[in-house]
């Protein structure tokens, strides 16, 4: 079956239909608008199942209303071989996030089915729900409910912003089962799974710099949010205090992201994996007017490493840097709680077979972290042997301008049939 990757051409051009009616069939008035359990998620999955019924695959859609596509093989009874991605997008979005990986998964099995041969394996392209967080706050909510692990509250504490209604009730609208996620009750069992391989389009620039069309993920960053840090000084008078007797709130913020930003240059010269970002930082603009020394500040973080230990002792020396610069400012820093999502393992065994499939086959590449959060997170921490490959994407993610090439894609799916080969054949 050595040469099942070599003839991709009508594979390619078949996938280049599919995405041009996904955005057809979901442009807003900027991008691609496909809302979790909305219509235009919906209208993705929907088209999926189609492409299933022509193929001839089986069909399952679980409890969440994850999407399963499978081409049976030889031998059931060993796991299947599985690929994938999400098919929601965040509001006015671009076309390939997520959708790259499910899009690329079919035309694969396509290839399969036009060369009239049988995986030893099944092999199974999921149609991932909810993993943009722009719809319901719950980190990978689809992956992490077909492992029965979404906590039960979220299915009533999360409520999508353009709607007000709870992801249980979006659930049931939809025909699916949100009392058996509640219940904790999985849809899928790891040991059933031989690897997940997940196609995604890279949503930074490093590909676009380095002038490569695909990279092969050593792994997904875990972050660190905070949400409510909050730093109390004191109002005062803009003309009449002196500095030495102000407790600006704001300075004190601006000295904490300083420091910061030294902490992150510190480490990232050490060679170790971490990145930050101050994503809100604003006074109470009801309060606050040009005349006044601010005396509140509120703002958010989200700290990202491959290495959970990393990120935890950068919350401690962010706490001591708090404690430091309030005492000595006169201030209160508070950065609250934190939510702490693991860093995705990358199967290390996968990872080299990617890297030696791609010099095989011609493909130039990067081994590259992933800075984004990815559905292969939550396979990889079930215990799932797991890999990632990226592909190049012009103008970063998250916004209409996303611009794959075909031509890129072709290579990221050259490779990942050459690795789903190869693997059924072992």
């Amino acid at each position: 079956m050595a040469d099942l990757h070599s003839d991709l051409e009508a594979e390619t051009a078949l996938a280049g239909q599919w995405f041009d009616h996904l955005r057809t069939h979901s442009k807003g008035r900027l991008g691609v608008t496909r809302a979790s359990y909305g219509a235009g998620e919906q209208m993705a999955h929907d088209l999926m199942q189609g492409i299933g019924q022509t193929l001839g695959l089986e069909k399952r859609i679980d409890a969440a209303g994850n999407l399963y596509l499978t081409l049976p093989g030889r031998d059931r009874s060993l796991p299947a071989i599985m690929t994938g991605s999400h098919l929601d997008s965040v509001p006015e979005g671009g076309n390939y996030d997520g959708a790259a990986g499910v899009v690329a998964g079919m035309a694969m099995l396509a290839r399969w089915r036009r060369a009239g041969r049988q995986p030893t394996h099944d092999i199974t392209v999921m149609g991932v729900r909810a993993e943009e967080l722009s719809w319901f706050p719950a980190p990978y909510a689809g992956s992490r409910m077909a492992f029965g692990l979404l906590e039960p509250e979220a299915l009533d504490d999360c409520k999508r912003p353009d709607t007000g209604r709870s992801l249980a009730e979006h659930m049931k609208e939809l025909g699916f089962e949100p009392e058996r996620i509640r219940a904790g009750e999985p849809q899928l069992d790891p040991k059933n799974i031989r690897c997940f391989l997940e196609l995604h389009i890279e949503q930074g620039p490093v590909l676009v710099a380095k002038r490569l069309p695909v990279g092969v993920v050593t792994g997904i960053r875990g972050n660190l949010r905070y949400k409510h840090c909050h730093i109390v000084g004191r109002y005062g008078h803009a003309g009449a205090e002196p500095r030495e007797s102000r407790n600006d709130a704001l300075l004190a913020g601006v000295e904490f992201v300083s420091r910061l930003e030294e902490l992150w240059i510190a480490r990232e010269m050490a060679g170790i994996d971490l990145v930050a970002t101050v994503g809100q930082f604003h006074t109470d603009t009801a309060v606050h007017t040009m005349t006044k020394i601010p005396g509140e500040i509120r703002f958010t973080l989200d700290i990202r490493s491959q290495d959970n230990d990393v990120l935890l002792a950068v919350d401690r020396d962010l706490r001591a840097l708090a404690d430091e610069i309030g005492t000595r400012r006169g201030v209160r820093i508070d950065l609250g709680v934190f939510t702490n999502a693991k860093p995705g393992p990358i199967d290390k065994g996968h990872r080299a077979r990617l890297e030696r499939l791609a010099k095989e086959i011609g493909i130039p590449n990067l081994s590259m972290a992933s800075g984004a959060g990815h559905d292969s997170a939550v396979f990889g921490i079930m215990g799932v042997p797991t890999a990632m490959i990226f592909i190049r994407n012009e103008h970063g993610s998250h916004n209409p301008d996303e611009a794959m090439e075909l031509a890129d894609f072709a290579l990221g799916l050259k490779l990942l049939v050459a690795a789903v080969e190869e693997i059924d054949a072992a």
